[in-house]
């Protein structure tokens, strides 16, 4: 990533090119961890489907900033930039374009149909996989061929342009008026330009050559947004608009506290957007995207703690807050808690969040730690939002729920020099060398200052020089590659730092924010990180990584302003 006067300049291989409420990008990548020859139209409407491909006559050189795409040769070039959330304007000199459907194959259930549609000359897909429609339309300049219009079965389908031309590409449903706009492409640009650089003024005003990769976080947090479609209910920054393309129910908390200070309505409507769909027991989805919800798994109850780290609820919210957020605590209350328990239990590691943690391989119905942790932290915000609704008695009887709970944790899972997970239904308790083991330092100062230094001193033997690996390396489970059995993530690293702060151990503190935020500065925003060698795994675009360099970099900075 480099940052030039436009804004940074990012690779197209890593980040897609997108604009705020678009359900679809341009981008190489086309499925998880597939990389196409040719830039691909891609939409996130029904999953993640490439459409169209953009292939010029030449060979070029490819320029992606925030507000515009650009191929480049000797003597000719191509631009590409948004026009609203659902058009795209491309223009073309001395280079021409080869526009074509991504599918060459049709069939009753799969592929592109293809034809001129004969009331304004504009050319349309219609795609089954999207159900949606993708139209060009001519501004000026000349379309030199129209390939295979109409045909059926496996053909070659688009059109190509050549010479000076311009085009507005539509994504929409049925029908809509034929294309008119009174804009010049310069405009579009400026506009989109515009738009971007608002948006990242408001969630990074802070930003500066001390926090270098700020500005394209912010792009990764704005791109990432689409506008309320199928399920989603709300504008929602998806994790990615690569193939991580949903909002699961613990991640958009971290986009939430990104986004609170400078666009609290946004943030609010991250933050909410699960419990739209929250089911009858309570519990939320485990994730949510245009044409599905699962329920198949939870995801942790970080939702309590997320509440601290944005500002107050809003007062008209205040009421229906405290509603969603107790029916959420009490699903893990009831129906997650073996009769006579006080702890309550995950069914499996997808439940954590932490999916394949070497904390559950003995076991995968479990009483941990981490989860005792949270659902203090839970009751705490659900008292103060009681004492927000003038409910003493509710905030007296959360306040005692949360301290049983947290001295349950201490009596049943501290063994002396660690915390144990339990199995459910064995009883038998055992102990990993997963970061997972160690959460309960969210809890800061609750926790005995003994337990306290005892955590910090095991946190610090899991720091590489890029953060806090979530295996020891020293363990025989760790792999570089490993998901939760060795990388970096960003929520570990966050909710790690957050308590690690609060329990009074800010230096270490410090340490991790900052060695995660050069990481990110360095090898970008991917789904997690290699703990030796900093290099970016799996999805590289992901959001709660982008939000994670947000939230410590404001940190850093308010810090730095209060001389700390």
């Amino acid at each position: 990533m480099t940052v030039a006067a436009s804004g940074p300049v990012f690779s197209l291989r890593e980040i897609p090119f997108s604009f705020h409420g678009s359900w679809f990008d341009f981008s190489p990548v086309v499925a998880e961890k597939t990389y196409a020859q040719d830039v691909h139209l891609v939409s996130h409407q029904t999953g993640m489907h490439p459409i169209l491909r953009l292939i010029p006559t030449a060979e070029t050189d490819i320029t992606a900033t925030p507000h515009q795409l650009t191929w480049s040769c000797e003597g000719g070039r191509i631009d590409l930039a948004y026009e609203t959330p659902d058009t795209v304007r491309l223009r073309g000199h001395r280079l021409g374009l080869r526009l074509l459907a991504a599918d060459p194959i049709l069939t009753p259930f799969s592929g592109p149909y293809f034809y001129q549609d004969p009331a304004d000359g504009s050319f349309v897909f219609t795609v089954y996989q999207t159900g949606r429609r993708y139209r060009i339309t001519l501004i000026y300049g000349q379309i030199t061929e129209q390939l295979n219009a109409q045909t059926l079965g496996a053909a070659e389908r688009g059109v190509v342009l050549s010479g000076d031309w311009e085009i507005a590409i539509e994504e929409y449903e049925a029908a809509r008026d034929p294309y008119a706009s009174a804009d010049t492409f310069e405009q579009v640009a400026k506009a989109a330009r515009a738009e971007f650089d608002a948006f990242a003024a408001a969630v990074a005003p802070w930003r500066s050559d001390r926090t270098p990769a700020a500005e394209l976080a912010a792009y990764v947090l704005w791109s990432a947004t689409v506008r309320p479609a199928g399920f989603v209910t709300r504008p929602a920054v998806l994790m990615s608009k690569h193939w991580m393309d949903k909002v699961w129910s613990w991640d958009h908390c971290f986009n939430a506290i990104a986004l609170s200070g400078g666009l609290p309505d946004l943030a609010w409507d991250q933050f909410r957007l699960p419990f739209d769909h929250q089911d009858v027991a309570g519990a939320l989805p485990d994730s949510v995207t245009h044409s599905e919800i699962l329920y198949n798994f939870v995801k942790p109850p970080i939702h309590g703690w997320a509440l601290r780290h944005m500002p107050p609820v809003p007062k008209g919210e205040l009421a229906e807050t405290y509603r969603l957020l107790e029916r959420w605590t009490m699903f893990w209350l009831t129906a997650r808690r073996a009769p006579g328990r006080e702890l309550a239990h995950y069914q499996h590691g997808n439940d954590s969040g932490w999916d394949n943690a070497t904390t559950f391989d003995p076991e995968r119905v479990v009483e941990t730690a981490d989860l005792a942790a949270f659902l203090v932290l839970q009751m705490r915000a659900l008292a103060r939002l009681a004492t927000g609704l003038s409910n003493p008695d509710a905030a007296a009887g959360w306040s005692a729920a949360a301290d049983r709970m947290r001295d349950a944790l201490l009596a049943e899972l501290w063994a002396g020099d660690r915390f144990v997970a339990r199995g459910a239904r064995s009883g038998r308790t055992w102990s990993s060398s997963s970061l997972l083991d160690l959460m309960p330092i969210v809890l800061g100062e609750e926790l005995p200052e003994s337990i306290r230094a005892t955590l910090a001193a095991k946190i610090e033997k899991h720091l590489t020089a890029f953060g806090p690996a979530t295996e020891s390396p020293t363990s025989e489970q760790y792999q570089d590659d490993g998901y939760w059995r060795g990388p970096i993530w960003a929520p570990s690293t966050v909710l790690i730092e957050d308590g690690l702060r609060r329990a009074g151990y800010t230096d270490l503190a410090d340490e991790i924010s900052a060695r995660f935020r050069a990481l990110c500065e360095s090898s970008g925003f991917a789904e997690n990180f290699d703990a030796r060698t900093g290099e970016g795994l799996r999805d590289r675009a992901y959001t709660w990584t982008a939000s994670a360099y947000l939230v410590l970099s404001a940190a850093q900075e308010g810090r730095r302003r209060q001389g700390l």
